[in-house]
């Protein structure tokens, strides 16, 4: 029984130690300057080509940034700006982002 509890406590931990951050993540979007792309309000991007990030699910946007720092390999997405942004970042630092991203309130029209 104590080995059961100790293995729950274990995962327990180890999920909280890398759950994203909001707070980081608003952080680094200031950092990289993202809004001078996508908007003060990550709503209004400043070329209708450029997404808008707010609101957009965390696990999406984490995943496209990842994709983006893949690159041309499979799997990846290609774009020279988003692939110099994303380079210097961690794992750990576009869950942050996508978690802060996926926070913030949308424009998007869900229904009508």
């Amino acid at each position: 029984m104590k080995q059961l509890f100790f293995a729950l406590a274990l995962g327990a931990f180890c999920l909280t130690a890398s759950a994203a951050d909001v707070s980081k993540g608003e952080a680094l979007a200031k950092k990289y300057n993202c809004a001078s792309c996508h908007g003060a309000d990550y709503n209004k991007p400043i070329d209708p080509s450029y997404p808008k990030l707010a609101g957009q699910h965390p696990e999406y946007l984490t995943h496209a940034l990842r994709a983006y720092k893949r690159g041309a390999s499979a799997n990846g997405r290609t774009n020279p700006i988003m692939a110099g942004q994303v380079q210097p970042l961690s794992n750990q630092d576009m869950a942050d982002i996508g978690a802060y991203l996926g926070s913030l309130p949308t424009q998007f029209v869900v229904s009508k």
